[in-house]
């Protein structure tokens, strides 16, 4: 079992839909101070349910949506799927690809998805 993909739309510094495809083994994120490097992991804990805005370096929990650039407007939503290859079957689910969804609105609603399905935070934390 490893992470197959990230996506991340308007998660943070990530206002453009952005894809991270991973490979077995180890993956390193390099880049510059601000390039959003610690972003990528705040998604992971974020999308697999932090609840604490602190667990993702936010003051709110609206904080992970994209607040805006004076060239670009703000998000009305933050948005990360994580995709975990399960060809090993050790999630204890039928599937040898499982993606994992959660959007965050700025109006306080989240919204958690399995395979594309809506769930609960708990079926989230089961599953894993």
């Amino acid at each position: 079992m490893f992470l197959k993909a990230l996506t991340l739309k308007g998660f943070k510094s990530f206002a453009e839909s952005t894809v991270l495809e991973m490979q077995p083994g180890v993956t390193v994120v390099v880049g510059p101070n601000g390039s959003g490097k610690s972003n990528v992991v705040d998604a992971i804990g974020w999308v697999l349910g932090a609840q604490a805005p602190s667990a993702v370096r936010s003051q709110k929990m609206d904080d992970v949506i994209f607040a805006g650039t004076a060239s670009r407007p703000a998000l009305g939503r933050a948005e990360v799927s994580l995709t975990i290859d399960n060809s090993a079957g050790l999630l204890g689910i039928e599937l040898t690809e499982v993606t994992v969804r959660r959007t965050l609105f700025r109006t306080g609603d989240s919204e958690y998805a399995i395979n594309n399905v809506p769930c609960r935070l708990l079926d989230v934390q089961e599953l894993l």
